[in-house]
């Protein structure tokens, strides 16, 4: 392993981080804000945790009640006069339906002249529901979409459909309180009804859109299932106001101000990237041996999110894919890295944020007798790069707005 680029990229990873946490961006958002009745706090979301604390802490006992439903092992501590849940992600569990029947409790008796401080951020989709089919269906569901290789709107899409509070359905039982919603992207263009399937935005999309993609990707639907996709969502909704407070972009930002910290000159490639993981490894492989022989150091950063088509039973995410996709590209080149962060923390279903390449990786591999090849087909790029001691493992961050990559190239 080339240490010093993987100090480089330890600390790329950590100001870019830092520098997209909602904190600042919640208070700004309710700087100046006056509230004319009681104000109840719903926060849901891999961010809901680190977004309802720093609302608390600038409108303090201003809040009435409040509920935070987060991903496991998200919850950083107690809020006043807030109840913390932890739930399923990415596909909804009992608590995510238990703690989704809580707050429609806690709405059910506002008057018009009170406010839903509505927080959400992405992972919603699972972590707020309360599903109009069984819960085995709607996991069921939920899996054959993650593993088809649908990407996040033709996900969000369906979900809405088998929801009581995606797609507006949410703000229409908060009715006639006020919603005020502070966003936190994690979907690529910041559509706002599909951040977290949209709880409290009109939906743009239509039984039309839907049943395409049940047929695109054959889902297996019951009766019940099927009679929803023919259901409309809301297309108005009059009592809400919403504010995005944080995107990739600021991650792809933040990532390029810090590679220009330690010498390197930066191109943003994109902040759309969303093609398969393992291409996207490739792509960023195949500018490595194009610009490797230059004379400048040199950054190149693609923000945006990935897909995975599963075709094994291994374990990994969509950024391990890039990293170790990337690794047989950069085999020998001396002067690259590579690495590959989702910014809440988690990658998939493994403790990983991302993972991280070089020049000696697929090495390392060879002798270990490990086909990178065979790792992808098996989705196992989790346990490949633990051989290598390329995981990034950084923790619940407290922010969630898509993933950033960057390929260094150190020409000095």
């Amino acid at each position: 392993m080339n240490y010093e680029l993987k100090k480089v990229a330890d600390n790329i990873i950590d100001a870019a981080i830092k520098a997209v946490l909602p904190d600042k961006a919640v208070i700004r958002a309710l700087e100046n804000k006056e509230f004319p009745g009681r104000v109840v706090l719903v926060s849901v979301g891999k961010a809901a945790w680190q977004m309802a604390n720093a609302a608390s802490e600038y409108l303090g006992d201003r809040i009435d009640k409040g509920i935070v439903i987060t991903k496991y092992g998200h919850v950083k501590g107690e809020i006043e006069n807030v109840t913390c849940f932890e739930a399923g992600h990415p596909v909804p569990d009992d608590n995510s339906f238990k703690a989704t029947q809580k707050v429609l409790d806690m709405v059910s008796d506002l008057k018009s002249n009170d406010t839903v401080l509505f927080l959400l951020s992405g992972g919603g989709s699972a972590l707020f529901e309360k599903p109009q089919i069984s819960g085995d269906e709607l996991s069921d569901i939920t899996n054959q979409l993650l593993s088809c290789g649908a990407d996040i709107v033709e996900i969000n899409t369906i979900r809405k459909r088998l929801s009581m509070v995606k797609g507006g359905r949410f703000a229409k039982i908060c009715e006639p309180a006020h919603v005020y919603s502070i966003v936190l992207s994690d979907i690529l263009g910041d559509p706002l009804d599909m951040i977290a399937s949209g709880p409290a935005c009109p939906d743009s999309t239509t039984c039309e859109d839907a049943k395409k993609i049940v047929n695109k990707y054959n889902l297996k639907l019951s009766p019940d299932a099927e009679k929803l996709m023919e259901v409309e969502t809301p297309k108005k909704l009059d009592n809400v106001t919403t504010l995005i407070n944080g995107s990739v972009r600021e991650l792809c930002n933040a990532a390029a101000k810090e590679c220009e910290k330690h010498g390197f000159e930066s191109v943003i490639l994109t902040d759309q990237l969303c093609c398969q993981a393992k291409e996207a490894g490739s792509f960023l492989a195949s500018i490595a041996k194009t610009h490797c022989h230059g004379n400048k150091k040199t950054a190149y950063i693609a923000g945006g999110e990935t897909v995975v088509n599963l075709t094994g039973h291994g374990k990994g995410g969509r950024n391990q894919e890039i990293a170790l996709s990337a690794a047989s590209g950069i085999d020998g080149i001396k002067n690259a890295a590579i690495f590959s962060i989702g910014s809440d923390g988690t990658d998939g279903p493994t403790d990983a944020a991302g993972g991280y390449a070089d020049a000696d990786t697929a090495g390392e591999l060879r002798k270990k007798g490990i086909n990178i090849f065979d790792v992808l087909r098996q989705n196992d790029a989790y346990n490949a790069l633990k051989e290598t001691g390329g995981l990034i493992i950084t923790g619940p961050t407290g922010t969630n707005v898509n993933d950033v990559a960057v390929l260094l190239i150190d020409c000095d």
